[in-house]
């Protein structure tokens, strides 16, 4: 019987498409397009290939047009893709019980037949994430950061390239971020072919894990930056809430600094007014003293500054993370966690922009060569 249905509506769908190409029989929308006769042919309902549909056709000036309707019908694995998608733009399972599945039952498709094409895709998500090649991509700087899903900790890579792209460009498991799960993430990444080399900028929250990694892979050469928006708010935690406001603006205003010079000053005297204030927060300011300005000491434009200076462009990708898989219960195994996550992370990346200011990374890698160079003399020399 669900057969005979789904062939039914297979069937009206196609006489729709039909429909919508030529116009009605009593107001045909070009006298060039004309209705033909129906003729046998198979589409695909749910898994189940079904023969002897009547196909309705049509004809134009250069012969047979083909109906777009007839062409998805007959892909089996068009149906996987696209309620995949949907799931990923935000799609609750029960909004989607009351549209497609009923539709999709019509087919002939069962509620674990539906479940079998969402695995099915997303596996393949996984496959195409975990194995893509990254001998293409040339970093300029590279964000690392933590996202946290059914009690598991994802450390997860962003990279932007020398032509100011994002891409997300791996992600490792383990039970909490450690400096063990950094270096399986960089092997992973090395091993698809990134390049790592010591004149990538590095941006992460101050993870002791990560740092470690980095300290331990590149020592007083790391180019890292610290996200000051993270340092922010770790001084403001340590500060009664009446001296937090000012904190926050002196903080903010130092940063907003062009010069390395001037932002240090302006730092460094923020440091003493805290030390009357909070020693814990003076102590954590300067803790990461110098990892907070390596953008300006590299003299990096103000507006390619304003993506570098923090760990937003990856929380924002953690952000789309969590709307397209705030409608999942519950993970029940490892597999569906790391499955669920490539397949949100490729999702992002189809929404990504160049970022902001990327005309400049070519000056900002020369500086950082002539530094570099700098450095090494000075090493010689001494």
């Amino acid at each position: 019987m669900m057969m005979k249905l789904g062939k039914m509506m297979a069937e009206t769908i196609m006489y729709i498409d039909r429909e919508e190409v030529a116009g009605p029989d009593y107001m045909p929308f070009s006298p060039e397009i004309r209705k033909w006769a129906s003729q046998g042919g198979s589409v695909y309902i749910g898994d189940q290939k079904i023969k002897k549909v009547a196909r309705p056709r049509l004809r134009g000036p250069k012969g047979e047009i083909a109906l777009q309707s007839y062409q998805k019908l007959k892909e089996p694995q068009g149906f996987s893709e696209e309620l995949l998608e949907k799931i990923l733009r935000g799609m609750s399972f029960r909004r989607y019980s009351e549209t497609v599945t009923e539709a999709a039952e019509a087919f002939g498709v069962s509620a674990s037949t539906i479940s079998s094409h969402i695995i099915e895709a997303t596996a393949k998500k996984l496959r195409e994430f975990k194995e893509r090649s990254l001998s293409s991509f040339v970093p300029f700087a590279i964000f690392l950061d933590t996202v946290h899903r059914g009690g598991e900790a994802f450390i997860v890579g962003l990279g932007i390239d020398v032509k100011g792209k994002k891409m997300p460009l791996g992600f490792w498991q383990g039970a909490t971020e450690n400096h063990e799960i950094c270096e399986e993430l960089f092997a992973d990444m090395e091993r698809r072919g990134l390049k790592i080399s010591r004149r990538i900028i590095w941006v992460t929250d101050g993870g002791k894990g990560v740092i470690k990694v980095l300290r331990d892979r590149f020592g007083k050469k790391l180019i890292h930056q610290r996200c000051t928006v993270h340092k922010d708010r770790n001084i403001q935690k340590h500060l009664a809430k009446k001296y937090r406001k000012e904190a926050h603006r002196r903080f903010r205003t130092a940063l907003e600094q062009n010069s390395y010079e001037d932002a240090r000053l302006m730092l460094s005297d923020m440091e003493k007014w805290l030390r009357g204030i909070n020693e814990s927060a003076a102590d954590s300011l300067l803790e990461a003293f110098e990892e907070i300005l390596t953008l300006h000491r590299l003299k990096i434009p103000g507006l390619l500054r304003k993506t570098l200076h923090s760990t937003n462009p990856i929380e924002s990708m953690f952000s789309t993370v969590r709307d397209a898989e705030g409608n999942i219960k519950r993970y029940r195994n490892s597999k569906m966690m790391q499955r669920w996550l490539a397949a949100v992370l490729l999702h992002a990346e189809k929404g990504f922009r160049r970022i902001k200011g990327y005309a400049s990374i070519p000056a900002v890698l020369g500086s950082i060569e002539v530094e570099e160079e700098s450095n090494e003399t000075l090493r010689k020399a001494a």
